[in-house]
């Protein structure tokens, strides 16, 4: 079987239900934007040396899928949801990283190969999360999936300033004189 199956070839897909939407439909824009943020997190793996982040990366883009397929399946079938309980986990991961770094103000991003590949994904997170929201004023979205999708952002700033600091180069903005 061709991955070339010249079903999109005007201007649709499908979704996980089968039924077919246009290309621009803002459903297929915010899991387009969460499959565009877990190929970004792929290649920052190849920058983070330290096991620990590199294996809640891994984690993040496992539980990435289940969220595009949820996202795919408007009428709720999806058969593996996401739930509160993950959205918690990641909040406790940003909160026991906050305790490590006590940040003291505004940083310059990107100080190390890792940390800048991580603040593209926070980028692309934040992205994706306003075609989450847009979606969410149009059509039924979980309330799981916005909290944990917001928490994206947050999850890859502080791991950019863990990686940061684990370095030494951690840098604050200066304030002007």
């Amino acid at each position: 079987m061709s991955i070339t199956t010249k079903t999109g070839d005007k201007g649709q897909t499908s979704l996980y239900t089968g039924a077919r939407v246009l290309k621009s439909d803002l459903r297929v824009e915010a899991y387009g934007s969460l499959d565009e943020l877990d190929a970004f997190i792929g290649d920052a793996k190849h920058y983070v040396s330290d096991p620990e982040v590199r294996s809640l990366l891994k984690d993040t883009q496992n539980r990435l899928y289940r969220v595009m397929g949820e996202l795919a399946t408007p009428d709720g079938s999806y058969p593996m949801p996401l739930s509160q309980d993950e959205v918690e986990e990641i909040t406790s991961i940003i909160l026991s990283y906050e305790e490590k770094l006590q940040l003291k103000g505004f940083v310059i991003p990107g100080s190390c190969r890792g940390s800048a590949r991580l603040d593209i994904c926070r980028t692309i997170a934040r992205r994706a999360e306003r075609r989450l929201v847009a979606l969410a004023h149009e059509a039924e979205v979980s309330e799981i999936l916005l909290k944990y999708v917001n928490r994206l952002s947050d999850f890859f700033f502080i791991l950019a300033r863990f990686l940061e600091d684990k370095e030494g180069v951690l840098t604050y903005k200066s304030r002007p004189d």
